[in-house]
C-alpha cells in the first residue's frame, strides 16, 4: 500500500489544497492518523500546503473569475477548513488590488443582461437578493441599485 506522504503529493499534484481538505481525503483513503499527521507535516515543511496559499488562489478566482463579494469569498475559503482570520486576511489583500465598487457594477450589469429592468419591483428584489448571495455589501448594494432605478424612471 502506497504511503500518505506520496498519495498526498499525488493530489496536491491535482490541485491546491488546504491542510483539512488534504487530511479529509487521506482519511477516506482509510489512512492511519499518525500516518497523516507524518504526511502533513512533511509537506508543511517542505511548503507543498500552505493555507495562507491557498486562501490567496481561492479568493483571486472567486472574485475573478466567479465575480464573487467579500462575504462571499469568506465563506468559500472558510468552507474549504482554512481558519477564519487566513481567510480574511487572503481576501483583504485580494480586495486591495481592485475596485469592490467595479466588480458590483459589473455582476449588477452581467445580471441585467437579458434585458431585465429595475422598474419592476420583482426585478429588483430579485437582483437585489442575488447580489447579497454573491457577497457583496448589503448597503452598496441598495444604494446602486436605487440610483440605476432612478435613473431609469427620470428617462
Amino acid at each position: 500500500m502506497a504511503d500518505a506522504y506520496v498519495v498526498a503529493l499525488t493530489l496536491l499534484a491535482r490541485c491546491e489544497l488546504a491542510e483539512a481538505q488534504l487530511r479529509a481525503r487521506l482519511t477516506k483513503r482509510k489512512f492511519e492518523e499518525d500516518d497523516i499527521d507524518a504526511a502533513v507535516t512533511r509537506l508543511r515543511g517542505e511548503r507543498a500546503i500552505d493555507d495562507r496559499r491557498t486562501a490567496l488562489a481561492c479568493a483571486r478566482t472567486q472574485v475573478r473569475i466567479k465575480h464573487r463579494g467579500r462575504a462571499r469569498v469568506v465563506r468559500q475559503i472558510e468552507a474549504l477548513g482554512i481558519n477564519r482570520d487566513v481567510a480574511r486576511e487572503a481576501v483583504a489583500e485580494v480586495f486591495a488590488e481592485l475596485d469592490e465598487a467595479a466588480l458590483l457594477e459589473e455582476a449588477l450589469d452581467r445580471r441585467l443582461r437579458h434585458g431585465l429592468s429595475l422598474a419592476d419591483p420583482a426585478v429588483f428584489r430579485r437582483v437585489h437578493r442575488y447580489l447579497l448571495g454573491q457577497g457583496f455589501d448589503p448597503s452598496r448594494v441598495t444604494a446602486l441599485l436605487r440610483f440605476r432605478a432612478k435613473n431609469i424612471e427620470s428617462l
